[in-house]
């Protein structure tokens, strides 16, 4: 069974484990996922033996036969639709997703007052300055075309909730580094807190929407704290408005996305809170990009595309290491399995691993909820994806350490590239921290240069408790200003993140103020088509998925790194 085929059948298994899914159900949840009919119809539950069958439910007008809502339509009332008109929105949570999403809905929504509220004044501040706290492509041209008119960022985070019509709840959810379901489960102490804060200063209407990725059922965490501190004429409805923004591309993604997906409950109130919503999309969003579905649905899909993306990067990580063993390369071998419109060419760049805020924390999310519902097969699928991408750093930095004579020991590297992708400033679950962290370990030490992320950030990610101790930082870690600099009297030249302006760099002025041999390192294959001009001026060159120097013996074996997650709980490193 193919590797896509094997996610469409583990994950068809954690549906039905997850929701009370019906014979017609599952059949019409099926084809809206255009899953073929091979991997639901063996897992079909019988009608007449299902408990939670037997509660009868009208289909209402928005459902179809097989008891799902017709794609690309928000829901309608019969007869004429009372429309709830949103006018004012809050947000709270200033981060990556809920800075540049709030700034895009008042931008295409002129009429719409959108606050967006954190508790960490310094942020807001920077949101309010010239200076935005996080780095975006065109996001500064949309902050400063309707800051100050309809959009607006406070740390008044109580003032904005009365006066809201819609709350978002765009908070963290990192991963749990205590107690049950440490290291997998996600961590909803900010929404809870969120809720209480919400419900607290709350009167009359107000829709309630998770922009936050949380694991399935959360909405009805919500819920029950709504309900347990409800007051007269309070009517809070809660929806899921997952993001399916990337960093880098992100005010693109909002601007022309490929869906937008709502989800709520199937009362009345609950379609009434989903129209309105819809109303707010349908400014800038065609009416057939904007989905519908149940709350769980909507939670759950936002994992599972994540896990997914994360997926098809291991997989063609693993085809890397294949590859640098038999001699292919694995830009050819994604070329051509690209080609196949059942595959597609999307998310097939071999790298030094993937990172970012999302994909790790989703897919050990999703390893936690399946191991919950007793899916043990299921968790271990998903596990496979973070142990390969564990596996490929490790993999990447021993052969730093090997190409280097097995010891980088008071060696210089210089490392390009600290952000866990390009045209972003975001480090979290950075490839750089990791191949950072086991070449401290090393001895060796490290010259950092990357043109977004701040010295302070740098400092801070690597001092991490789980990373190393600020004394060892201190000694073995310099920011540098530009990439020369990096460079001079380095034995090696490290890409963790694919900047485009690493390809434009003079390659002959810092090969000659490299130690010799003077090796470059490319986890991003950015210098693929600079590969003959770079062994002429005498580099050798490392990098992913492909054979380019000679044939060397190796010293070590990337067994021989230990595993190490951010998200395991702090230990005190020994010193190098």
């Amino acid at each position: 069974m193919s590797t896509v085929s094997s996610a469409l059948f583990v994950f068809t298994h954690l549906v039905e484990a997850t929701f009370d899914i019906n014979n017609n159900n599952l059949r019409g949840w099926a084809k809206r996922w255009k899953i073929p009919q091979c991997f639901w119809s063996q897992r079909q539950v019988m009608d007449n033996k299902s408990t939670f069958t037997q509660k009868a439910r009208a289909i209402p007008k928005d459902f179809n036969t097989e008891g799902h809502r017709i794609a690309g339509q928000c829901p309608q009332r019969e007869g004429r639709a009372i429309m709830f008109e949103i006018k004012k929105i809050c947000c709270i949570g200033a981060g990556y997703v809920g800075g540049p999403t709030c700034s895009v809905i008042a931008q295409m929504c002129p009429k719409i007052q959108v606050t967006v509220v954190d508790v960490n004044e310094a942020r807001i501040n920077a949101w309010n300055s010239d200076t935005l706290p996080i780095y975006e492509p065109g996001l500064k041209e949309v902050v400063e075309s309707c800051r100050g008119r309809n959009l607006f960022f406070s740390t008044s985070i109580d003032d904005a909730i009365r006066e809201a019509d819609l709350v978002f709840i765009s908070v963290n959810t990192p991963t749990k580094t205590y107690g049950m379901g440490k290291g997998r489960a996600a961590d909803l102490k900010y929404i809870e807190a969120c809720a209480r804060r919400i419900v607290q200063n709350s009167n009359g209407y107000k829709i309630v929407t998770e922009k936050s990725t949380v694991p399935v059922r959360a909405a009805e965490s919500i819920r029950r704290i709504f309900d347990a501190n409800t007051k007269p004429n309070l009517d809070l409805q809660v929806l899921s408005n997952p993001e399916f923004l990337a960093e880098g591309t992100a005010i693109k993604d909002l601007k022309n996305p490929d869906r937008v997906l709502i989800g709520g409950d199937d009362s009345p109130e609950g379609q009434k809170a989903v129209r309105a919503l819809c109303a707010v999309y349908e400014h800038w969003v065609p009416k057939e990009k904007i989905l519908t579905t149940n709350t769980w649905s909507s939670e759950l899909s936002k994992l599972a595309a994540n896990a997914f993306l994360a997926q098809r990067i291991s997989s063609i990580n693993s085809i890397s290491a294949l590859c640098e063993a038999t001699g292919a390369d694995v830009e050819e071998v994604a070329r051509a399995i690209g080609t196949d419109q059942r595959i597609g060419n999307k998310f097939l760049k071999a790298s030094v691993g993937f990172g970012g805020s999302c994909f790790q924390k989703d897919v050990l999310n999703l390893v936690y909820l399946c191991e919950a519902l007793n899916l043990p097969e299921v968790a271990r699928y998903w596990q496979q994806v973070i142990d390969m991408n564990d596996y490929q750093r490790r993999r990447f930095a021993s052969r730093i350490i090997d190409s280097l004579f097995n010891t980088v020991t008071d060696k210089k590297i210089a490392i390009l590239g600290f952000a866990f992708k390009k045209d972003t400033g975001d480090t979290r679950e950075s490839s750089s921290i990791y191949i950072s962290k086991y070449l401290m370990d090393e001895g060796a030490k490290l010259h950092i240069y990357d043109p977004k992320v701040p010295k302070e950030q740098i400092i801070l990610d690597l001092s991490h408790p789980g990373v190393s101790e600020d004394n060892q930082v201190s000694r073995l870690v310099t920011i540098s200003q530009d990439p020369y600099e990096a460079c001079d009297g380095a034995h090696a030249l490290v890409i963790c993140t694919e900047w485009d302006m690493f390809k434009e760099l003079d390659y002959e002025r810092i090969h000659k103020k490299m130690l010799k041999p003077a090796f470059i390192f490319d986890g991003r294959r950015v210098l693929d088509d600079l590969h003959n001009e770079l062994q002429v001026i005498g580099f050798q060159i490392e990098t992913i998925g492909k054979k380019v120097s000679a044939k060397r013996i190796p010293f070590a074996s990337s067994c021989e790194i230990p595993k190490f997650s951010l998200q395991d709980p702090p230990v005190k490193k020994p010193r190098v």
